[in-house]
């Protein structure tokens, strides 16, 4: 039976959100923050050759550039100024996080509460910074080291191209990540999240064309053009189902006596959701799996041998790679699982308010029963990012399909989606109890 909240959401009609002025402000804040980031990734970084960077990055699509450049919504590819994107601020976020469950002194603020989860996020801020010095470095020496058939990539190289470009990249990725905290604080939905969600969905219309194209000269059959489209949607249906799965674990609270009044009793559930992870394990894995491949091309077969044989059986459609790609979703999926989610500390917690699991004693038996039933669901929710990240890999090795519509994007946008809708009808819902409890006082004044 559905709650009564989800009731009253489904009753939502245009009628509420037109009266809803404070949605409708973040709405359209939300919306001229990302035009002005889209704006931004047509913004080139100076002293570059745009067509012949175009060159070199159409010869490494299949690596991990094509990868970041997705995410980026062609920026990298541009080599414009937002080129790293955001991808530092999620870099350093993640190593924050592995870092809180070997530092003492970070495990004790992540206790603390509001104030230690800001410190925690200004050493993300400065963790952003160091590492986009450091990839805006690297990309520079890169850069003067590119050349194609039309000539170098950077017309003058030296100290002061690579001084411009550290600036200009750190420059636009510190704005990107303020910008993404404008949004979530007085937009809509989460911040960094919809910035790659624009990113990736502004590159799908050209990837769309570019398979209709395929199927007007005939390389692709228009049936199997048709199935595809039909084969999207059936695993968007999939992720949205996997994504909202969650076990709920029911948790009582005993009834203790205070004065001449019984307070407790009360009932509660701890959910714990099947893709605990999210999108961090198709990204660690296909990051390191793409690294050897991104390295031979531009090497450009002068490197070792054995880099050029790693090369050939880490070819996407290759037995190997896909067994290491199901591998390391499987490894990253359990490892960040651990790291958000801690048995012990839980049941710690659990007994210190006096809450327990019916059948399960307090203390070593609940955190090894949570141990028990989350590594169950991580196993599930490990064979369904393997099934839905293996998909596209086959369709592109197989039949060259240039639509990628699965994998870490389609996660990306079907769970941020589902994200700022949740976060719009609870907005939708806010109003509509504003406006209630507004009549309830005018009828009580009148009486």
């Amino acid at each position: 039976m559905a709650s009564a909240a989800e009731q009253l959401a489904a009753n939502i009609n245009l009628g509420a959100f037109s009266k809803a002025t404070e949605l409708k402000k973040r709405l359209w804040f939300t919306l001229g923050a990302l035009i002005i980031y889209r704006l931004g990734t047509y913004i080139p970084l100076p002293g570059i050759d745009p067509a012949v960077l175009q060159d070199i990055f159409n010869q490494n699509q299949s690596g991990i550039l094509g990868m970041f450049d997705m995410f980026a919504g062609g920026a990298l590819g541009r080599m414009t100024i937002f080129a790293l994107n955001i991808m530092p601020y999620i870099s350093a976020s993640i190593i924050i996080q592995l870092m809180t469950t070997v530092s003492p002194q970070l495990e004790a603020l992540k206790k603390e509460g509001e104030s230690g989860r800001k410190k925690i996020n200004q050493y993300t801020r400065y963790g952003t910074v160091l590492l986009a010095i450091v990839q805006g470095y690297g990309i520079s020496v890169g850069l003067e080291g590119m050349s194609s058939s039309q000539g170098a990539a950077v017309g003058e190289p030296g100290m002061f191209f690579r001084l411009v470009t550290v600036v200009t990249l750190t420059g636009g990725t510190v704005f990107l990540m303020w910008l993404g905290e404008q949004i979530t604080a007085r937009g809509v939905g989460n911040g960094i999240s919809l910035i790659i969600f624009s990113g990736i969905v502004a590159e799908l219309p050209s990837a769309l064309v570019g398979t209709l194209e395929l199927g007007r000269t005939g390389a692709l059959d228009t049936l199997f053009i048709m199935f595809l489209f039909v084969m999207v949607i059936g695993v968007i249906m999939f992720i949205v189902f996997m994504e909202r799965a969650q076990r709920r674990i029911l948790v009582q609270y005993p009834k203790r006596q205070q004065g001449n009044k019984m307070t407790g009793g009360e009932s509660s559930h701890i959910p714990l959701k099947l893709n605990t992870a999210g999108v961090i394990p198709p990204i660690f894995a296909s990051s390191l799996l793409l690294l050897p491949i991104t390295m031979a091309n531009f090497s450009a077969g002068q490197g070792p041998e054995w880099l050029t044989t790693v090369t050939a059986l880490l070819g996407r459609g290759q037995p190997l790679y896909m067994a290491m790609y199901m591998g390391g979703i499987v490894f990253f999926c359990f490892f960040y699982t651990a790291v958000v989610f801690n048995p012990v500390d839980t049941a710690d917690n659990l007994k210190k308010y006096g809450g327990f699991i019916p059948g399960i004693r307090p203390g070593k038996n609940t955190s090894d029963y949570l141990d028990h039933v989350l590594t169950r669901l991580t196993v599930l929710g490990a064979a369904y990012l393997s099934a839905v990240c293996l998909l596209p890999e086959i369709l592109i090795s197989q039949y060259s399909v240039p639509f990628y519509f699965g994998g870490t994007s389609l996660l990306i946008v079907v769970t941020v989606t589902m994200d700022t809708v949740g976060q719009i009808q609870s907005h939708l819902l806010a109003h509509q109890y504003e406006g209630l409890i507004k009549k309830s006082k005018l009828r009580g004044r009148k009486r």
